[in-house]
Parts: structure tokens; C-alpha cells; sequence
């Protein structure tokens, strides 16, 4: 294997009005980016001006946006937010915009809510599947209770880091690995 660096997209799963994800999401790039094991990078899905799939003919930019920066990254992690326990219609909308750009990569989920989004991770994983990215089995998840102020500041637990850690160590050696799957 060659000694170059994986690229790691830190995918946000929201993009309501007054989301919390890129706080979440930029805490992660901090830990990951401490580590120097891989190449990490926010990647949000309002720089890509999705349509609803199906009320477009598949022409838009920012389709084939996706699907090129998609295609550069050789795994995720995924940062859900749990509504109606499940992950953002925003977020499945996105992942249905691409097929080959997933295949035989892996993804890490870095989850919140209630119940620490772990009803929205459990959707996900299922997603995952189909579309050939094998999700790693360590999963911090963020509790609106005691992570958050008011719903809308992030102020993690410092007990986090180690999952993170360990699911980014995990993230990185299956996306190493599945690597000569893609050729």
C-alpha cells in the first residue's frame, strides 16, 4: 500500500437554519487533525445545492459537485442529528444523488439527540449497506442533555475523545483497506 495519505470527509447531515452540525463537525476535524494519520475535511452539503431527487432532470452543478468530491474521498464520518428517529430527509437526499462515488469505502457516525441520535445512526448503518460503505462499530454519541447549552451550543463531554479517537483510528483502517477494491 502506498504511504499517502486517505482523504476523510466529515460529511454534516443537516442543513436546517441554526443547525449545530459544523459545531460538531469542526470539534471532530480538531481531534482528527491532531492525529496526522489522514488528510480530513468538512464537507457540507449546502455548498452543493442539491435539488429533491426526482423533481430534477440530473443536470444541476452542484449534482455532479457531489458526486466529484464524493469520488476524491476514500471514507466519511458522518455527523447525524436524530429527527423523528431517523437522519434528515436532507441528508438521504444526498446520499441517493450518488451510487459508485460510496461504493467500497468506509464511514465513521458521530451521532446526536435525545438518545444520542442512536435511532438515526441505526437508519444510517442500513443505508450504509446498500450503498457499500462498511460503517465502523464505534459510535460516539452526543446527548442534547449534557452536550449541549440551551440545544444550540456545543460543549461536549471530555469522556468523547476517546471514542472519537477510536472511531477514526477504525474509520481510517477500513478505508485503507478497502482501498484495492476500488482499483
Amino acid at each position: 500500500m502506498s504511504n499517502e495519505k486517505l482523504n476523510i470527509g466529515i460529511i454534516l447531515g443537516s442543513t436546517r437554519q441554526g443547525r449545530v452540525s459544523p459545531q460538531v463537525g469542526e470539534w471532530v476535524k480538531g481531534i482528527a487533525d491532531q492525529r496526522g494519520d489522514a488528510n480530513y475535511e468538512i464537507v457540507d452539503m449546502t455548498d452543493f445545492d442539491l435539488p429533491f431527487l426526482g423533481t430534477t432532470d440530473g443536470s444541476e452543478p452542484g449534482i455532479a459537485a457531489w458526486n466529484e468530491k464524493l469520488a476524491q474521498l476514500d471514507g466519511f464520518v458522518f455527523v447525524v442529528q436524530e429527527y423523528n428517529h431517523s437522519i434528515t430527509g436532507a441528508l438521504k437526499n444526498a446520499i441517493d444523488f450518488a451510487r459508485e462515488a460510496w461504493y467500497n469505502k468506509a464511514a465513521g457516525i458521530v451521532s446526536y439527540g435525545s438518545t444520542g441520535g442512536a435511532r438515526a445512526a441505526e437508519h444510517l448503518r442500513g443505508i450504509c449497506a446498500e450503498i457499500k460503505v462498511a460503517d465502523v462499530r464505534t459510535h460516539p454519541t452526543l446527548s442534547m442533555f449534557t452536550d449541549f447549552v440551551n440545544g444550540s451550543e456545543f460543549k461536549p463531554q471530555e469522556l468523547h475523545l476517546t471514542h472519537v479517537n477510536a472511531m477514526l483510528t477504525e474509520v481510517v483502517e477500513w478505508s485503507g483497506a478497502l482501498k484495492g477494491l476500488r482499483g
